[in-house]
């Protein structure tokens, strides 16, 4: 990886991550706050450093990520989609042990919306014959 920042745009859902990457000792910071003081739980946190784990680059990169849209775990899938294809593009064996296991696929699900004359998406309102 060169001296500058490398850029990358990972998604999911509704939340858009932004990820500025340096060589540095594994710190990763979101919206100007460490990874655990944004997130509390420790399966968000997982699921944002699971490519570093997979790849065994856990200290070889700082991460300066701007987050936003969607929920909690939204964001980490976003940030997991982002940190995927930066290591993806680094190196070709990288790519092939994280298309292994999806992570460099974009998940496109999305919610879908209330639809006229039903309850919601999918759920209809009660029928009765009388």
């Amino acid at each position: 990886m060169s001296k500058k920042a490398q850029h990358m745009v990972g998604k999911r859902k509704t939340s858009i991550a932004r990820l500025y990457a340096t060589p540095g000792k594994g710190k990763i910071t979101i919206n100007k706050r460490p990874i655990d003081e944004y997130y509390l739980r420790e399966t968000s946190k997982m699921i944002v450093r699971q490519p570093l784990e997979l790849t065994e680059t856990t200290d070889k990169y700082d991460f300066n990520i701007n987050v936003c849209g969607g929920g909690l775990n939204g964001q980490a899938g976003a940030i997991r989609h982002a940190i995927s294809k930066l290591l993806a593009e680094e190196s070709p064996e990288f790519r092939k042990t994280l298309k292994a296991k999806g992570l460099i696929t974009r998940d496109a699900r999305k919610k879908e919306r209330k639809l006229y004359g039903q309850k919601g998406a999918r759920a209809r309102f009660q029928f009765s014959k009388r």
